[in-house]
């Protein structure tokens, strides 16, 4: 890593981490929306951490400041490693199955920026977190 030379470039590099965190931090208000990725030793082996790279790059691509990511244990589906549910309280809260970086920057564009689900990667959809 190369050497600092100013005091602007650490406060970019601060800023940079505080984003990252940001990203990965709890949702707390009613328009957040929540993105957990399967990341048991199953999905980890199916390549769970590529995929929640991917959506969380996607996400600051977007400049989405209402989507939180973060990581979960086991789901209970491990045949369809990698995991990625959605919930939000404007849509079900949907389990996405074998979700791979294309596909988790799909789900990102398509589910949470447009609102469209995408039907033929869901395994698992709950109306309960809508009013």
């Amino acid at each position: 890593m190369a050497k600092l030379k100013t005091v602007e470039e650490l406060k970019k590099i601060r800023q940079a981490a505080i984003d990252k965190l940001e990203l990965r931090s709890t949702a707390e208000s009613e328009d957040k929306v929540l993105v957990r990725v399967g990341m048991a030793t199953c999905g980890i082996a199916s390549g769970a951490r590529t995929t929640m790279k991917a959506i969380m790059d996607e996400v600051a691509k977007l400049g989405l400041t209402n989507v939180s990511v973060t990581q979960t244990g086991c789901m209970g589906y491990c045949a369809q490693e990698p995991v990625v549910e959605v919930v939000s309280n404007s849509m079900p809260s949907v389990l996405y199955g074998k979700v791979d970086e294309k596909r988790g920057r799909e789900i990102v564009n398509e589910h949470i920026k447009n609102g469209r689900l995408l039907q033929n990667a869901i395994i698992n959809k709950s109306f309960e977190n809508l009013e």
